[in-house]
């Protein structure tokens, strides 16, 4: 019988994760809680986008549509609310166009978050097209902004966010 080597082999990956000196680095408090997320429609056809949306289970996500100049918001329902009484506990907004249409709406609705801290996103769907006017209607008003979206990136932006 020829002479074999005997090569060593170390202590797995998943051995030495659950080592109590690996234990030290665990995160060992709970994730925060969903997001009070708001997700505003500024066009008709965002509205569709934002009601198939709002179909799925959220945490603490509202969703609206809203017209030129935006003080005011449109709930899911119809109901008509104030723009600063629903950005009162919120912490994201979230501003859906597919077209530019409402653009003061956008700049109201910025310029509110802007004062409050509250963190913004605008979704542009307009899927191939890298400029639009959605894109230049939401650009100085979101602070994160989606360019071409599809329709359900929403879906998943809202996921990703913990909404």
């Amino acid at each position: 019988m020829p002479n074999q080597l005997s090569i060593p082999t170390g202590v797995s990956a998943c051995a030495v994760a659950t080592t109590a000196k690996e234990a030290a680095f665990r995160i060992d408090y709970p994730l925060a809680a969903a997001r009070n997320t708001r997700v505003v429609a500024l066009d008709a056809a965002a509205e569709s986008i934002v009601r198939t949306a709002a179909a799925e289970e959220w945490g603490q996500a509202r969703f609206y549509s809203t017209t030129d100049p935006g003080h005011e918001l449109i709930t899911i329902d119809g109901d008509s609310v104030d723009l600063a009484g629903e950005l009162e506990d919120s912490n994201t907004v979230v501003m859906v166009s597919t077209n530019g249409q409402n653009a003061e709406a956008a700049a109201t609705i910025g310029a509110a978050c802007k004062v409050r801290g509250i963190m913004t996103a605008g979704l542009v769907v307009t899927p191939g097209q890298l400029t639009s006017e959605a894109l230049f209607a939401l650009r100085p008003h979101a602070r994160i902004l989606l360019v071409p979206a599809e329709p359900d990136d929403l879906i998943e932006l809202l996921r990703a966010t913990r909404a």
